[in-house]
């Protein structure tokens, strides 16, 4: 049937060609702003896991750019290091050299000075944008080591954010200062005319500025005391070394034949060894960590045994041979401890660089278009709607052909 009123040729023909100006009006959309989900709408579950994603990526890049200040406030520390190592084996070069009589000690000692001075100054220098790491000198907790934020961890509870922690290593020469001793620390017992006997027992947990301390004088006849302020961050193994290495100093240093070593059994137990047979009676201390008046100590630095030798002396020249080698391979670890933090670092910050852009990929695939697809469906959606507009125009004139019947 035909009708004047209703012509559904047409009317289907609009349509189509409405459907196909539609399309085009997309797909030109998604070819000048380069995205097929640009909003909710075009996508809602895309465009909803692409934003959580570029989160990520933002957060990735400040990541990247906080590896990038670690990996520098390291390398410097590193070098700083390596520099103080290198001057310790000018150190001991001299040492070895005041070893011979025949040679003037004095300026010897005046060049070990020099060289002790430009280690400080390196390891005051050696810091970046405000951060030292070979200065730990502070008694807050937590002030013995820095974090860098490594990664975002993603999961199904949220995101939380994980850190490599970098521990400084001390190479300051700056002294110590023992603070006030508790009550029980004293001269308990002694150990006189013996070949061996333990002179000192260190116990609990060091926290920092807690002060180990064997007085001079008494029977041995130290010339000055012996002590040892913990760090943050020190074990009972590290307070029980840096007072076996004290200990030894001393007694080279003032010439009595004695031997110090941490007991085999028990633990941060310091036992004496008299190597002359000489009458040599020790006060023994007894460090407790539970003394409160225990913790107000200076910390020096980890070299501060350099500020004490002297080797204008016979035996002052044999203490500081035993002294330089502790302190040597201390810088040479603290060197190599740094070199592995940044490669850790450096590591890391390739990972992210490569996870950022697998994200960033990732996205383009869900958002972003595809080009070659968009030109090829435009020009088929012309063709489409030229076609559209012929139908449209035969459906329109269709109406026409009745008034050949009225004729």
């Amino acid at each position: 049937m035909s009708s004047i009123l209703t012509n559904n040729g047409a009317t289907t023909a609009l349509a189509t060609l409405k459907s196909i100006n539609m399309g085009i009006e997309n797909t030109q959309y998604q070819i000048s702003t380069g995205k097929k989900v640009s909003s909710s709408a075009d996508d809602a579950a895309a465009w909803a896991i692409s934003k959580a994603m570029e989160a990520d990526v933002q957060g990735f890049q400040k990541i990247s750019e906080s590896l990038s200040l670690g990996q520098s406030t390291v390398s410097v520390a590193r070098m700083g290091a390596e520099t103080v190592t290198d001057l310790l084996t000018e150190v001991k070069g001299k040492i070895v050299a005041a070893q011979e009589e025949n040679v003037d000690r004095d300026k010897i000692q005046a060049d070990i000075e020099s060289l002790r001075d430009q280690i400080g100054s390196i390891v005051a220098a050696a810091s970046f944008n405000g951060a030292n790491l070979l200065q730990n000198t502070e008694t807050t907790s937590g002030s013995g080591s820095v974090n860098v934020l490594a990664s975002l961890d993603r999961n199904s509870s949220g995101v939380s954010a994980s850190d490599i922690n970098i521990s400084k290593q001390d190479l300051g020469t700056g002294a110590s200062t023992a603070g006030t001793m508790g009550s029980n620390i004293g001269s308990n017992s002694a150990v006189a005319d013996a070949a061996t006997g333990a002179v000192m027992t260190v116990t609990g947990t060091p926290a920092a500025g807690n002060s180990y301390e064997l007085a001079s004088g008494g029977g041995m006849g130290f010339s000055a005391d012996v002590a040892y302020v913990a760090r943050e961050g020190d074990t009972l193994q590290d307070v029980t070394d840096q007072m076996v290495a004290r200990l030894n100093f001393q007694a080279q240093a003032d010439g009595i034949d004695v031997t110090f070593a941490e007991n085999g059994t028990t633990a941060g137990q310091i036992d004496m060894t008299n190597n002359s047979g000489a009458s040599i009676t020790v006060a023994t201390a007894e460090a407790t960590q539970s003394a409160a008046s225990e913790t107000d100590g200076t910390i020096g630095g980890s070299l501060e045994l350099l500020s004490k030798i002297d080797v204008t002396t016979d035996n002052g020249t044999e203490a500081a041979l035993g002294a330089i080698e502790g302190m040597i391979q201390g810088s040479i670890d603290a060197a190599a401890s740094f070199g592995s933090a940044q490669g850790r670092l450096e590591t890391q910050s390739d990972f992210v660089d490569k996870l950022s852009n697998n994200l960033k990929s990732g996205i383009g695939a869900l958002v972003d278009t595809d080009m070659e697809e968009a030109s090829a469906k435009l020009k088929a959606l012309q063709v489409q709607q030229q076609l559209a507009v012929q139908s449209l125009s035969m459906a329109n004139s269709a109406p026409q052909q009745l008034l050949s019947l009225f004729r």
